[in-house]
């Protein structure tokens, strides 16, 4: 009885926060954060001084305190949370909320499905061979929800990143949205249908937080054409709709960087099966097909998402393909977050660093194992356009 008692007096004294859809109401804007460390407080507070409302956390890079995959122990045979690395999250959700900055929680690994990048770099498929196989990510999806519920830095959960069930089959990457209609009528209401695995995980984390909203990325690496074969959105009021841009990827990559002539923009530039010229104006009209999907099905705008956006910062077109974008989701009014803020273990979209290599001395300060960070600076010319548009929404 008196353990009971004192149950109930320690849950009395920690309030519990109910995450609210309305937070997305009005465009919020914000950066990724792929770190291979934890983030810690100041680190959140650099990003709340940008303007800044959200991060969209990733903690797959962590160091797992009780396996192979953060969180998951073992994404080959989930068996349930690790708690240590629970509370690692928790903690960096602490320090998020102490400096106001709301959180988007997205794992790169699902239980069967692991991240390329922790995977020998191959693609993981076995997430979709089965319904069997869904079952894993579900269990997963219900425990991080109830695990995590009530913590007042999440303002949602972003179920996968970049899914790619169409990738190993005959649909190709950009294909007409006639291809991806007959493709979809093939796979609709089996395990590559994605969709259905929404539909399977939202109902996870239904069955113990209700409140909390919801991000779906599309397709095909979270494609901004790959809404168009979806028949219709998922019937919940707490979902949001995301897709990334990093289209002409043969331009903005870092593939591009190597080649003896990179492609330039705007410029004529390799996409999907074609070649096609890439401006301001085509930037605009790829991002509208999302927006086009979402009003056919009576969607807001307040509840489409860019996810991530970027390019390699030495390209030289850089900033101005940075500007395109920002200027259609602004046009838009959609929420966004650029990748990426200040990632530790890769400086290609690291703007603030400008356009140049990193100077000879950070690598031989690297190489003697110093804790030296690069010469990043918010005034860098290549961080300006982001910088301006997270300053002018914050006033």
């Amino acid at each position: 009885m008196r353990r009971s008692l004192l149950c109930l007096a320690l849950s009395a004294a920690v309030p519990v926060f109910a995450a609210d859809i309305t937070f997305w109401d009005t465009p919020q804007r914000g950066g990724n954060s792929f770190n291979e460390a934890p983030p810690d407080r100041a680190y959140f507070q650099a990003l709340r001084d940008t303007g800044a409302t959200w991060v969209r956390l990733t903690p797959d890079k962590w160091r797992s305190g009780g396996g192979r995959d953060f969180l998951m122990g073992d994404a080959d045979h989930y068996q349930g949370l690790v708690q240590a690395d629970v509370t690692t999250l928790r903690r960096a959700l602490d320090d998020a909320n102490a400096v106001g900055l709301k959180v988007v929680l997205v794992p790169l690994s699902l239980p069967l499905l692991r991240w390329k990048q922790k995977n020998g770099d191959v693609v993981d498929q076995r997430l979709w061979q089965s319904f069997d196989n869904h079952v894993p990510a579900q269990r997963f999806w219900r425990d991080l929800a109830a695990a995590l519920k009530g913590h007042p830095a999440l303002a949602g959960y972003n179920l996968i990143n970049e899914p790619a069930p169409e990738y190993g089959t005959a649909l190709a990457e950009h294909a007409s949205r006639e291809d991806m209609l007959k493709w979809y009528a093939g796979v609709q209401g089996g395990p590559r249908d994605l969709r259905q695995l929404y539909k399977e995980l939202v109902a996870s984390v239904r069955a113990v937080d209700t409140d909390m909203p919801l991000m779906l990325d599309a397709g095909w690496y979270a494609a901004a054409d790959a809404f168009d074969y979806w028949p219709a959105p998922l019937d919940d009021a707490k979902l949001l709709y995301s897709v990334h841009m990093y289209e002409p990827y043969a331009a903005t990559s870092a593939p591009n960087q190597k080649r003896s002539t990179p492609y330039r923009y705007p410029a004529e530039v390799p996409f999907g099966d074609r070649s096609e010229r890439w401006d301001s104006a085509r930037v605009r009209s790829y991002l509208q097909q999302p927006m086009d999907w979402a009003k056919t099905h009576g969607i807001g705008a307040n509840r489409m998402v860019i996810g991530e956006f970027g390019c390699m910062r030495r390209w030289p077109d850089c900033g101005a393909y940075l500007r395109d974008v920002l200027a259609v989701a602004e046009q838009q009014k959609v929420h966004w977050a650029f990748y990426a803020f200040r990632e530790d273990g890769w400086d290609g979209m690291d703007y603030e660093l400008g356009d140049k290599p990193l100077p000879w001395s950070y690598w031989q300060a690297v190489e003697k194992g110093e804790a030296v960070q690069p010469p990043r600076s918010m005034q860098a010319p290549l961080f300006s356009p982001i910088l301006e548009r997270l300053k002018a929404g914050a006033r």
